[in-house]
């Protein structure tokens, strides 16, 4: 029988993967995958990729652990779909169209409003390898593609064309992400609730109007 090894790097059989039973399986599957991407989301932004575990997600979704398995083909394929449905989601919600402005406070907004997003991508930098591999060249082309969209902004006259478009983006986007990163520092400096949707208006008030500056060009 294969084995393979646990984390503590004792080896033990490897089970066959199995399709669940029928008595297993939901009636909606559509709200079964909803269910688990969901209880992922939390499990992936409380511990990061490496400290998820598949049995606590299947725990916090309410179903049986075989069907992350069956829907989603493992924790790795989980978190790809979680990615997938993220882009989705973004493509309708921020069109390119949009005011730098109006894309910044919206993205505050929803950062508050749900605060994984943000602490995804806080704990997938602290992991960070510096690896390439099909998902990084496929997230860095939409990294240019957005560096390029602030440069035809600049050209437009909309923001101010003295600042290095992918210095900018990285900027706004940290700072887009700022209250569900560092709720902590939030509370000191705003003395209040990091993820009150009043806070949250204000910053977004705040960060909006300071890129609506930049599109003002001043003398060097």
């Amino acid at each position: 029988m294969p084995v393979m090894s646990t984390e503590d790097g004792t080896a033990k059989p490897r089970r066959a993967r199995r399709s669940p039973a029928p008595h297993e399986r939901q009636r909606d599957p559509e709200r079964t995958k909803a269910r688990i991407l969901e209880a992922a989301a939390d499990e992936f932004s409380a511990k990061g990729f490496a400290g998820a575990r598949v049995s606590e997600i299947a725990s916090r979704a309410g179903v049986n652990q075989q069907l992350i398995s069956y829907y989603f083909d493992g924790k790795e394929g989980l978190y790809r779909e979680m990615g997938r449905k993220w882009l989705e989601y973004e493509t309708q919600a921020f069109p390119e169209d949009m005011g730098f402005a109006e894309m910044l406070k919206h993205y505050v907004e929803v950062s508050v409003a749900n605060n994984r997003g943000g602490r995804h991508l806080a704990w997938e930098g602290l992991s960070d390898t510096g690896e390439s591999g099909p998902e990084a060249d496929e997230r860095n082309a939409r990294l240019r593609h957005e560096v390029e969209m602030i440069r035809e902004r600049q050209q437009n006259g909309e923001i101010d064309d003295r600042l290095d478009p992918a210095a900018l983006l990285l900027i706004t986007m940290s700072a887009a992400n700022a209250l569900a990163v560092y709720p902590q520092l939030a509370r000191g400096i705003f003395d209040g609730d990091s993820g009150s949707p009043e806070l949250a208006e204000h910053y977004a008030d705040q960060l909006a109007k300071m890129i609506t500056l930049l599109g003002h060009h001043n003398s060097p």
